[in-house]
């Protein structure tokens, strides 16, 4: 096996609630030659300053807000390690985390290696249906190299990180900057590989109006990402058809729901059918994923909302975008 230090990379915001956890598990590693803990502070106004100050060993930055992306290239500014680690200051790594990720860079085209989610809170029924539904994707959609990894649980050759330049922080919020980062490493010749037993335990969210609030932010950020790179359009290995078919179905659904009010009875007929066709494919795959009655029915109304959430941002996305992109053209 080829020898190899780490650096753990941990962006960190407003986090007071989970980040020694995170703190601890990362300290906790089997993997021993791990040269740094890094945590970027992205301008929390909470404790999480106090509280990663206290721990001893962290290599601890500050930076006025300026979203995960930036904070994680600063994090490997700061590396020592040939392999950079990152996980999310709401994620737990399991103590095999690093070591069952590390012995795949023994093979020098891998630049990339991604895990898994586990879960640390359970006992949350909203938390519990969106941690199955991953598990799903990871399962039946991740092949051994993949063309997409999560920041939440991966480790990339630093040297490799650098000759790609990184994240893209033009990326201000969570959500969609590991595609794109993904996307410059493959196009740069080298590999991503999937294990599927790499794990960090992730506190999923807790309240409807938060997760669907997050699920708009995604949609918006998305468009940007299109626009780079509209190959992807057509669904990268965590994303497949049902992903890409509810953002026109919704969006159909609303302009048939306003036009119904003014409009022939073939309209609201399309737009009944298209509401129960949405519904009906989201609850087909929660039935698939999950084996819980009670979860089954929950997850496929938020699936169904989601959609939605999704279609609005995404759209939100394409006005913003689009224009912008037109009016720096035009000057």
């Amino acid at each position: 096996m080829t020898y190899l230090s780490v650096s753990i990379i941990i962006p960190a915001y407003n986090c007071e609630k989970t980040i020694l956890q995170t703190l601890q598990c990362s300290f906790d590693q089997a993997y021993k030659d791990i040269k740094d803990v890094i945590v970027v502070d992205d301008g929390s106004t909470d404790r999480t300053a106090q509280i990663v100050q206290s721990v001893k060993g962290v290599t601890y930055v500050y930076q006025n807000n300026a979203g995960p992306a930036a904070a994680r290239n600063r994090g490997v500014k700061e590396a020592t390690g040939d392999v950079v680690f990152f996980t999310d200051s709401d994620c737990l790594p399991q103590r095999g985390w690093i070591d069952n990720s590390i012995k795949h860079f023994d093979n020098p085209g891998i630049a990339a290696v991604a895990g898994s989610y586990g879960i640390a809170n359970q006992n949350n029924r909203l938390a519990r249906c969106v941690h199955k539904e991953i598990l799903f994707r990871h399962r039946v959609l991740m092949p051994q190299y993949p063309k997409v990894f999560g920041s939440y649980n991966v480790g990339i050759r630093k040297d490799v990180f650098k000759e790609v330049e990184g994240f893209d922080v033009s990326y201000r919020y969570a959500s969609g900057e590991d595609n794109d980062l993904s996307y410059k490493i493959l196009k740069a010749g080298y590999k991503i590989y999937f294990e599927s037993q790499s794990f960090v335990d992730h506190f999923h969210p807790t309240k409807i109006k938060k997760y669907l609030r997050e699920q708009y932010v995604h949609g918006f950020w998305r468009m940007k990402m299109y626009l780079k790179y509209p190959n992807m359009i057509r669904g990268d290995d965590y994303t497949f058809w049902k992903d890409i078919v509810e953002i026109p179905l919704s969006f159909f659904i609303v302009l048939g729901a306003a036009l119904s009010i003014i409009s022939f009875l073939f309209v609201k007929i399309f737009t009944a059918s298209a509401v129960l066709f949405l519904f009906f494919i989201q609850a087909y795959y929660v039935c698939v994923m999950f084996n819980s009655f009670f979860d089954s029915f929950f997850f496929s109304f938020v699936m169904f909302f989601r959609a939605f959430a999704r279609m609005f941002g995404f759209s939100s996305g394409v006005l913003y975008f689009l224009f912008n992109k037109k009016t720096k053209k035009s000057k």
